[in-house]
């Protein structure tokens, strides 16, 4: 006998403004209890440190969490010169320290060298993992880690405001794997001084952005009630930049018992990856081979 899932069946995206202190596994945790949902899962971590948006996605949405952590990512943050920390940003401990502070012209001189592909090292504290152990918990251990510089992919930088000598504020387009906390150590590094974020707030991730985010006290208001179902957005919208295909609901059936189906005009180009609907419901991510289309992942909505 199959053994019955704890929680109800629901599918959907929740775009949480998650607020500074709180780590995203708990934020995920107090989400998924409140909507009382089976499964959940989150569309790129979020440092306790950084507030802003985090794609959280229950049930059938989980699938499609790859599809968000593989989207563009806009941030805003402050560097603070004149002190460098141990986990590049305000809560770890000083390790070095600078009187030098940059002015805007020398901040703006700086920034093309950090905008298209470039070689970035990873935070010490970061969950990247060192011969099967989590960086930060070598790090808190007090042993060194050494991480390898990789390419990340940063779209545009711009200095937007100064609040004195001592800080500065950027925004920032960026890729998949992009530290931010890296990125403003290496600018500080650049101006010849020394640097960690004060402050860091994600307000693109994917296709959800800050202006459609709900607070977690706005979704604990809603309790059980239909409007916190209301505050769902649809499983597909994770997947809004891939080409959609209506079929019919005898095709999308072959589907969902995972069978090919042979598109006798329309097909997608060979390789092509598209989402297929029958009537509004959402079915199933597919592969085209050029004359038909096999299942890649089937959504149970």
């Amino acid at each position: 006998m199959a053994r019955q899932k704890k929680g109800e069946k629901v599918d959907g995206w929740v775009v949480l403004d998650k607020p500074a202190g709180l780590g995203s596994t708990t934020a995920v945790t107090q989400v998924r209890r409140l909507f009382g949902a089976q499964k959940a899962g989150h569309g790129g971590t979020l440092d306790p440190l950084a507030s802003g948006v985090l794609p959280i996605a229950l049930g059938e949405a989980t699938k499609t969490v790859p599809f968000v952590m593989d989207g563009r990512k806009e941030y805003r943050f402050t560097l603070c010169f004149g002190e460098a920390r141990s986990t590049d940003d305000r809560e770890g401990e000083v390790t070095a320290t600078s009187d030098r502070r940059p002015d805007d012209q020398a901040i703006r001189a700086v920034l093309p060298a950090f905008v298209g592909v470039v070689q970035q090292t990873p935070p010490a504290f970061s969950a990247l993992k060192v011969e099967g152990r989590r960086a930060y918990d070598l790090a808190r251990a007090g042993e060194t880690v050494e991480l390898k510089p990789r390419p990340v992919t940063i779209e545009h930088l711009e200095l937007v405001a100064r609040s004195g000598a001592d800080h500065a504020d950027f925004v920032v387009a960026c890729g998949k794997g992009t530290y931010i906390r890296s990125l403003g150590r290496d600018l500080a590094q650049a101006l010849g001084t020394v640097g960690h974020l004060s402050a860091l707030r994600r307000t693109v991730a994917g296709p959800f952005r800050e202006e459609a985010a709900i607070s977690l006290s706005k979704l604990e208001a809603l309790g059980h009630s239909p409007a916190l179902l209301g505050a769902l957005a649809p499983v597909a919208t994770a997947l809004d930049d891939i080409p959609a295909l209506a079929l019919t609901e005898a095709q999308a059936d072959r589907l969902r018992h995972g069978q090919p189906v042979l598109l006798t005009r329309d097909a997608p180009p060979a390789g092509a990856l598209v989402r297929v609907e029958a009537g509004s419901r959402f079915v199933a991510l597919v592969r085209s081979d050029g004359a038909s289309i096999q299942p890649v992942r089937v959504f149970n909505l």
